[in-house]
C-alpha cells in the first residue's frame, strides 16, 4: 500500500501545497512530506485528517494507495476500473469547483 503516493496525487490534483494541507490537517509540513515520501506510516486518524484536508473520502485514498496484490480476489480489470473511477471522481470534484468559480482553500 502506497498511502503517501495517494496523498501526493490528490494534493497535486487539488492544486494545494504541502503547507495548505498540513495546516488543514493540523500536522507539520515535514511530517506530511515524510508521509508522501513513504518515510512514515500514518495512523488511521491521521489519514482521516489528511483526507478531510484534501476534501476527499478517506476510502478514496485507500483505493488509490492499494497495490493489485492487496485487492485480493478482485479481477485486475475490475481493479483498474475502480482506480479509474476513483480518479474520475476526484477530477470531477475539481472541475465542479472550477465551474462554480470557487477555488481550493
Amino acid at each position: 500500500m502506497n498511502v503517501g503516493q495517494a496523498i501526493r496525487r490528490c494534493r497535486m490534483q487539488r492544486g494545494a501545497s504541502q503547507s495548505d494541507i498540513a495546516n488543514r490537517a493540523k500536522c507539520s509540513v515535514s511530517y506530511l512530506s515524510m508521509l508522501e515520501n513513504n518515510k512514515r506510516d500514518p495512523t488511521l486518524s491521521t489519514i482521516t485528517k489528511i483526507a478531510e484536508a484534501l476534501r476527499v473520502p478517506a476510502g478514496l485514498l485507500f483505493i488509490l494507495a492499494a497495490d493489485q496484490d492487496e485487492l485480493g480476489a478482485i479481477d485486475v480489470q475490475i481493479a483498474d476500473q475502480l482506480m479509474q473511477s476513483a480518479l474520475a471522481s476526484l477530477e470531477s470534484s475539481i472541475n465542479l469547483v472550477a465551474q462554480t468559480g470557487g477555488h481550493y482553500g
